[in-house]
């Protein structure tokens, strides 16, 4: 049976989505079906860790698995 993990996280702080991403994967022995991802655009309220005058941007990535 196919099911879903949703990861999110803001584009600031991508190796802790990275890291998150790839323990759930280590520890959950899944066979991966398909990956996904997308990012959204936020409206300007602050200026940026990253330096930009825009606001870091939602991150959303999908794993469809079967796990046994």
């Amino acid at each position: 049976m196919q099911q879903i993990r949703i990861f999110k996280g803001v584009e600031t702080e991508l190796r802790e989505l990275e890291r998150d991403i790839n323990g759930w994967l280590q520890e959950s022995h899944a066979t991966i079906v398909n990956i996904f991802g997308n990012i959204s655009p936020q409206s300007p309220s602050a200026p940026s860790k990253v330096g930009s005058k825009f606001s870091s941007s939602d991150i959303m990535i999908a794993i469809v698995y079967e796990k046994d």
